[in-house]
């Protein structure tokens, strides 16, 4: 298909090429060189040898020595360059002093990544800056990789290959298991042994100088091996990397996520270990929503949700659980921990209870736990949770089995089977069925049967409880995954005056301050449609009284806070203050509020009505890691709360990563303790929500377009429960009102280059175009989102159904793309991480349905070099004579310099048809033996 233009095709236009190369040479190599081989007992590279020997690898091994003696009776090598073949993998077990030198040895023979197993890198604080650029300048070159310093090592169980200082192979199989640790490696393997677990891949990561999170998640997302991935955590590293990793891999596969930090304590021994900065564990939990990633506190939580999750994709629309126990006793137990744990018991309806009537004995518990009484059998558990997995309160059903009575665990695991086989053919597949068979070996062949057919089984039913809610916090997760919040033009009638606060900020820089007057703060809220309460300076009575007119009564007055001097830059104002509802009673209120030795500046606002009304507040702050932050929860007196005295299921305040749409905002709002109080539950009074969750999507978006702003400050912001007003009558009590607030803004002296930005950059809506086509068909070329993933997919098959005859287009052009089981390729596709790469779409109407589809698809993606980008695109033969091709082609273009690139690259292998378009948009053709490429050089746009 000449027409055909694949972004997917051939194996240089991914600019991810060379890693996943180098990456695959990790785990897969066809030969490993070991530098400081030696006989000297106790030695780690003495200890790797050995391992490496025994271990059922099939690679070439070469050892390394400048000594040149044999060690472990095999042939030892004075210097890489005598290495009779090519090199994959070196693994460097010599002081750290001397790895930068053999890395430079190393890329001269064409070695694509090595492991520093060398100890005292972050851990002991040996390492001088010195050499630590060193290494840097080393690796920057890209042409090898670097795993740790302070690695373990790596282990394949596929394979056979075993280079860490481990002496046992682990058991082959399906979960990719990073850690940071390795003395909780050699835990985990010989934990693994009793469990009969096994690894796809076992990687110590050390300190993370190179090779880190994000490239150890995208190589094992790709990886057909790996199932799950299983990390324990100490430091997060590069935040954006890891992000943008997890949310393209998290939906094809599940990534479960041990780390330690919950508390100041653990966060201090941390720092110690690793030598890095402490993450934000609040922050942290907020990202791994964001991405898909489900975090754990066990190392047995670990492996089991690995297993549970790789088993089934379940999806959970909640987390209410039905139990249906032969045991009430052992009910009231899984319902305690289920509770505890955050999850909710069932509310069965009474359609539900009036079929269990018909089927159980008359003194059964007529709620949940369903308890079907202890001379139940297989036959009634049967009907007992056929009944209630149809319930539509019900979100899973944990099967609670104690061998008593006529309870047969054997025949009660085949019912249970044939009813889970059953559900997957229904519109009930997503609901979860667990069992929890109690009783050791009386139990045994049940629990078999149950394993056997992928029935989630834990012979604790605690355990089985969290389980649950684990699941469903990483469906909860996964959901959050299709949320692309688009920063908003408009809001009603009007937009955000941008102009005002910028001008506000410039005027504070150059007055030299880092902090807004009250008056400012309350313009900049303004600016951003957020209900700030008027608010106005007075040096005097007079003032004070015009001011206190023109508002209308009553007023409020507050004084300057007695250690704030005589400035009305100052942001802390006494909480004492006067309320007042005449002119006289202003003079007299100034006068007693400026008595010496205090300020004579006074702020006034319009008295708001407190009583009845939630104190609420919001703030922005910047996370070293994560950029801009919001936190949303309790205000007034509540803010001097700790919240670690909450639940860890619901918090005082929460945290999200703006911006916020409304979806994310519903999301904050429902993670605090303050929710179902703010819903009108426990016989307190709702409030307009749909306003609140506004409210905070407009705060994010002042966050995010407001860089210059280090810290916003919201407290209290008064929202009034919603109140019916009588006919006639208009409601004067603002539904929400703000009436404190602070603005801290970055040093006039900070780079503008280095400011904080979102993690998560918003849709690109500005790259949204509508075009006509030279035919008159009308098109939308637009940057792809997460809810394209169906169009993708039919956009794919009929590009395979058009060229399934042509073998050397199949050959060529989709050997990166499974065009069998292309639906995970498509996923990952529609998660870009809008900082590294924009994917564009071009949709037109369907000519019989009028329904949109993709007709084409464009991919920019920037090269580790910034200012390169790199062009790869395909469009349906049948859209190239009416200009598609083309017109997706330029708007790539646009893109590339709004993104701020000067060249782009096109990699054209055998493809005509596309080096004909690249020509003709102006691209310079250059061939040779190696490649064939198409570059433009951008001008910047005016």
């Amino acid at each position: 298909m000449i027409g055909t233009y694949s972004f997917l095709a051939n194996a240089d236009c991914t600019i991810f090429d060379a890693t996943e190369d180098q990456l695959r040479a990790l785990l897969e190599p066809k030969s490993v060189a070991v530098f400081g081989a030696t006989n000297e007992s106790g030695t780690v590279g003495k200890s790797l040898l050995k391992n490496l020997l025994e271990s059922p690898f099939y690679g070439a091994i070469f050892p390394i020595n400048a000594s040149g003696e044999r060690v472990l009776d095999v042939n030892i090598y004075t210097h890489i360059d005598r290495v009779p073949s090519p090199v994959d993998l070196a693994v460097i077990t010599t002081p750290l002093s001397v790895v930068p030198s053999i890395l430079e040895n190393c890329i001269k023979s064409g070695v694509k990544i090595a492991i520093a197993i060398s100890p005292g890198f972050r851990e002991t604080g040996t390492i001088s800056p010195t050499l630590t650029k060193q290494l840097q300048k080393t690796l920057s070159s890209g042409q090898i990789r670097l795993l740790g310093p302070n690695s373990l090592g790596v282990m394949n169980p596929r394979t056979g290959l075993n280079a860490t200082l481990t002496n046992t192979m682990a058991r082959p199989g399906n979960i990719g298991f990073i850690s940071q640790s390795g003395a909780l490696c050699r835990a985990v393997l010989d934990w693994s042994f009793h469990e009969n677990v096994g690894f796809s891949a076992v990687i110590s990561m050390g300190s993370m100088l190179d090779v880190d999170w994000g490239d150890l998640i995208t190589y094992l997302g790709d990886d057909p091996y790996t199932q799950s991935i299983v990390i324990h955590m100490e430091s997060l590293g590069d935040a954006r990397a890891f992000l943008a990793a997890a949310r393209k891999v998290a939906l094809i596969k599940p990534i479960i996520l041990l780390k330690g930090g919950r508390t100041d304590a653990a966060v201090k021994a941390a720092i110690a270990h690793t030598g890095g900065f402490a993450d934000s564990d609040d922050v942290l939990e907020t990202a791994l929503q964001r991405c898909g990633v489900l975090r754990v506190n066990r190392i047995s939580e670990l492996f089991n949700m690995s297993e549970v999750l790789a088993k089934r994709r379940f999806q959970l629309q909640g987390n209410r659980l039905t139990i249906v126990t032969n045991s009430g006793g052992l009910g009231v137990l899984a319902m305690d921990a289920l509770i505890a744990t955050g999850g909710h018991p069932a509310d069965l309806t009474a359609e539900t209870l009036a079929q269990l009537d018909e089927v159980l004995p008359s003194d059964w518990s007529r709620s949940n736990p369903i308890d079907i009484l202890g001379d139940a059998d297989a036959d009634r558990y049967q009907q007992a949770i056929e009944i209630a997995v149809k319930d539509v309160n019900t979100d899973g059903v944990l099967v609670i089995l104690a061998p008593q009575g006529v309870a047969d665990p054997t025949q009660t695991a085949e019912k249970l089977k044939d009813i889970v086989n059953h559900l997957q053919t229904t519109p009930l597949r997503h609901k979860p069925i667990l069992a929890s068979w109690v009783g050791g070996a009386e139990v045994f062949a049940g629990e078999t049967i149950l394993n056997r057919y992928q029935i989630p089984t834990y012979p604790y039913l605690d355990s089985a409880a969290r389980l649950f809610n684990l699941m469903w916090q990483h469906s909860y997760c996964l959901q959050g995954l299709y949320e692309t919040p688009v920063l908003a033009d408009q809001w009603e009638s009007r937009g955000p005056d941008r102009a005002v606060v910028t001008h506000l900020i410039k005027t504070a820089q150059e007055a030299g301050r880092t902090t807004l007057t009250p008056v400012e703060a309350a313009t900049v809220l303004s600016a951003y449609s957020l209900p700030m309460v008027p608010t106005r300076l007075a040096d005097s009575a007079a003032e004070a009284v015009a001011i206190a007119d023109e508002m209308g009564y009553p007023v409020v007055l507050k004084r300057l806070a007695d250690d704030e001097g005589d400035s009305k830059e100052s942001t802390h104002w006494d909480v004492t203050l006067w309320q007042v509802a005449n002119t006289a009673s202003v003079h007299h209120a100034y006068h007693a509020l400026t008595a010496p030795p205090t300020a004579s500046t006074i702020l006034l606002q319009p008295f708001i009505e407190r009583e009845g009304a939630y104190e609420l507040m919001m703030s922005s702050v910047n996370d070293p890691h994560f950029g801009p932050v919001v936190r949303f929860g309790g205000g007034g007196w509540l803010i001097d709360v700790d919240d670690d005295s909450f639940h860890n299921h619901l918090r005082l305040r929460a945290v999200a990563l703006p911006p916020l749409n409304e979806v994310l905002a519903q999301r904050l709002i429902e993670q605090t303790f303050i929710y179902p109080l703010l819903q009108g539950k426990r016989g307190h009074s709702a409030v307009d929500l749909e306003t609140l969750k506004t409210l905070l999507m407009r705060f994010s978006q002042l966050v995010v377009e407001q860089p210059w702003i280090q810290e916003i400050q919201i407290n209290p912001l008064l929202m009034h429960p919603k109140v019916a007003a009588p006919r006639g009558i208009t409601q004067t009590k603002p539904t929400a009102a703000i009436v404190d607030a602070r603005v801290v803004l970055h040093g006039p002296d900070c780079d503008p280059t280095s400011l904080p930005k979102p993690i998560l950059r918003p849709y690109p809506s500005h790259y949204v175009q509508s075009q006509t086509l030279r035919d008159g068909t009308p098109v939308v070329l637009r940057p792809i989102r997460p809810t394209d993933e169906s169009l993708l997919l039919i956009f794919h098959q009929r590009l395979w159904a058009n060229t399934a005859t042509d073998e050397d287009t199949h050959h060529s052009r989709w050997q990166y793309l499974n065009v069998y089981e292309p639906s995970e390729q498509i996923t990952q596709l529609c998660f870009p991480n809008y900082d590294r790469e924009i994917v564009l779409v071009a949709e037109c109407p369907n000519p019989q349905t009028g329904l949109p589809e993709i007709r084409g698809v464009g991919r920019l993606r920037k090269l580790p070099v910034e200012t390169t980008g790199q062009l790869t695109l395909m469009v349906h033969e049948s859209d190239c004579d009416r200009g598609l091709n083309m017109a997706l082609l330029q708007e790539l273009i646009h893109v590339g310099r709004r993104e701020g690139l000067h060249t782009l690259k096109v990699n054209l292998g055998d493809n005509l048809a596309l080096s004909a378009l690249c020509k003709q948009a102006e691209f310079e053709v250059k061939r040779s033996e190696a490649e064939s490429t198409a570059l433009l050089c951008l001008k910047a746009e005016a």
